[in-house]
């Protein structure tokens, strides 16, 4: 019976030590959080991004030697946005910006309306701050409010950086030249706009945006 003591005493202290350390693995292992999709997975990726509209150059929307005033200045406004960032370095999507622009009152509200596809080819993937090169072509409408006093065909070409805040989410910054071919029109005070080359005239912009964008992951495939 003493004999029998000693080991007694020896289990329980064996049993007390280890249901101790088994909660403490458990802790330890549930404060981990689980781990995100990688950084070069591929995406459906949206957002907006406040812009800025700059005419680089009227052009023949507003020649130099005519002695009324232009009728499109720069402008600021919205583009949202939608695509697929794809497991290579494309991002294939679209955007649609508004941006309202300084008419020399010729118009109430001047409004540039412009629906583009947006491509992007990233640099480098797999890491959180990431240049890339985009552009892309599109179509734009101009005109009092809503309303359509001419239209042109769009082409892009610039560079942006992507910072990812998160796996879900990024902001960044780009600029993009972008020539426009706008059809000719008569305005409200009766001068002929845009009206060179065939019934075109073309216009230069400088476009520069804030990009706030989500990432939401796609299951594989």
């Amino acid at each position: 019976m003493a004999c029998a003591r000693p080991l007694l005493a020896a289990l329980l202290l064996a049993g007390a030590s280890t249901t101790h350390a088994q909660p403490a693995r458990a802790a330890g292992g549930s404060s981990e959080p689980p781990p995100g999709p990688p950084l070069d997975a591929h995406a459906f990726q949206y957002g907006v991004a406040p812009v800025a509209e700059v005419v680089a150059d009227p052009g023949d929307v507003c020649p130099g030697q005519a002695v009324i005033p232009c009728i499109i200045g720069g402008g600021g406004g919205l583009a949202l946005r939608a695509g697929y960032h794809t497991r290579s370095p494309w991002y294939v999507g679209g955007a649609y910006q508004l941006t309202r622009h300084d008419s020399s009152n010729l118009l109430r509200l001047a409004i540039l309306q412009q629906l583009r596809l947006d491509l992007r080819y990233y640099l480098t993937r797999g890491q959180r701050t990431t240049p890339y090169l985009l552009g892309g072509p599109g179509v734009a409408l101009y005109g009092n409010e809503f309303g359509t006093e001419t239209g042109a065909l769009l082409g892009g070409l610039g560079a942006g950086v992507e910072f990812e805040v998160s796996r879900t989410a990024v902001i960044g910054a780009a600029t993009t030249y972008r020539p426009m071919l706008f059809r000719g029109w008569t305005d409200s005070s009766g001068a002929r706009r845009a009206d060179r080359y065939f019934g075109f005239g073309l216009a230069h912009f400088i476009g520069l945006e804030v990009v706030l964008e989500m990432k939401d992951p796609l299951p594989r495939w």
